[in-house]
């Protein structure tokens, strides 16, 4: 007998490909990987903030670590099987932006409350804003850069115009609007 539960790690947002995986185990694997990589990329920041800026450590580490959890993300995360290829890297790049912005913001404001905070403090607040920054950047990935089929938040329209009439008649491909797919 099958529970809620098992229902929700192993449905698809694909219906067309039973092997990816549901929302809870997406979730589950990207606080595996993501999470994983973020502990090891916050050892990696501290050691390097040593050396250079902290700003500069922080996009360093940032930019390795989005290279490599995107095809950790492609191939085991979100189920696709493959690499990830330039389009998925570039997505991923902008909710990598997003993250680092808000990761850097949060300890330039604790450098201005607290003018020499201790190494644990800072890894209390990095991780702290990388763990909220990591919530949204799951929902970006799953819902725009991974989405595949009944997953997607836009559609293709396809209108009738002149111009698709003697594109149909010349043989070139008709052109489509994105637009909000209806709930």
């Amino acid at each position: 007998m099958e529970t809620a539960m098992d229902t929700s790690t192993r449905t698809s947002a694909n219906p067309a490909d039973p092997t990816a995986p549901g929302p809870l185990a997406s979730f589950a694997r990207f606080v595996l990987c993501g999470g994983g990589i973020g502990l090891l990329s916050s050892g990696a920041v501290a050691l390097l903030a040593g050396l250079m800026p902290w700003t500069a450590a922080n996009a360093l580490i940032t930019v390795g670590s989005t290279l490599l959890c995107t095809e950790l993300h492609s191939r085991f995360t979100f189920g696709t099987g493959q690499r990830a290829g330039w389009r998925r890297h570039w997505q991923s790049a902008g909710s990598a932006t997003a993250a680092y912005a808000v990761t850097t913001a949060a300890m330039l404001i604790l450098h201005m409350v607290q003018p020499s905070p201790g190494m644990l403090t800072e890894q209390i607040v990095y991780l702290g804003a990388s763990g909220l920054a990591g919530i949204g950047r799951f929902l970006v990935l799953r819902l725009f850069v991974f989405a595949t089929g009944g997953n997607r938040t836009t559609a293709p329209i396809r209108t009738k115009s002149p111009t698709r009439v003697r594109q149909q008649a010349s043989g070139t491909a008709p052109l489509s609007i994105l637009a909000p797919a209806p709930a």
